[in-house]
């Protein structure tokens, strides 16, 4: 786990800090050794690595959109 930067070394270094998110790094910036926030590229988590991570680990069965069987159906009316 990366070790939370102060705020007030956040404030002096931010271009150094940004330098390194935009590099890869993930940045926690905190007070007391307790991270507030993270600082990350722009792009993390964005785009085409994130599509389809799921392609072919799912199966969805012939009746998915099927009705609901009346005794569940009464289930949820008892709500």
């Amino acid at each position: 786990m990366n070790s939370v930067i102060s705020m007030h070394t956040a404030k002096s270094t931010l271009s150094q800090l940004v330098k390194r998110a935009a590099n890869g790094e993930t940045i926690m910036i905190g007070a007391y050794g307790k991270p507030s926030v993270k600082l990350v590229s722009a792009d993390a988590g964005v785009g085409a690595k994130r599509m389809g991570v799921l392609a072919g680990k799912l199966v969805v069965p012939d009746n998915f959109d099927a009705p609901l069987p009346d005794d569940v159906l009464a289930l949820f009316e008892e709500l």
